[in-house]
């Protein structure tokens, strides 16, 4: 081969290479979200202990840190199931809600939180395209995007 041409290889090959520099771009982007999360959940543990007079562990706070983002894990991944099985691509405050129906206390308080946003939020002079459908008229969406998955890891 002369030295001025470089060697392609196939098409599957580079898609193999693509894909593989995504999942690492993914597995870095998931990493710093857990470490991230992982830091402010230490530092609003260490902030309530002090509040309290209290002393906690390190090994402790480290452990409460992450179970607190695996939970999230788990919250994350249960609001994008019911926005795709309400045939979404959003998930809405019922959503929120509904993923609490096990906790009765957080269940009310954020339907009260929901209401108080309903409230404070002045209606849309627009109109929306699709107003016969229940599930799209609450206005307060947060966009699940397929990086949910970046949870994971």
């Amino acid at each position: 081969m002369a030295p001025d041409r470089v060697a392609l290889g196939s098409s599957s090959e580079i898609e193999r290479g693509e894909e593989h520099e995504q999942q690492e771009q993914h597995d870095s982007e998931a990493k710093l979200l857990r470490d991230r999360f992982r830091l402010s959940a230490i530092s609003i543990a260490e902030s309530e202990a002090s509040k309290s007079g209290m002393e906690v562990s390190k090994v402790v706070v480290s452990c409460v840190a992450d179970l607190a983002f695996k939970f999230t894990e788990g919250l994350a991944k249960d609001l994008q199931l019911f926005a795709r099985h309400a045939n979404r691509k959003c998930v809405n405050m019922e959503d929120v809600i509904l993923s609490a129906h096990r906790n009765e206390h957080v269940s009310s308080y954020l339907r009260t939180f929901s209401n108080d946003l309903k409230a404070k939020d002045p209606p849309s002079d627009r109109k929306r395209k699709k107003e016969t459908k229940k599930n799209d008229k609450n206005t307060h969406l947060v966009h699940v995007s397929e990086g949910v998955d970046a949870l994971e890891g």
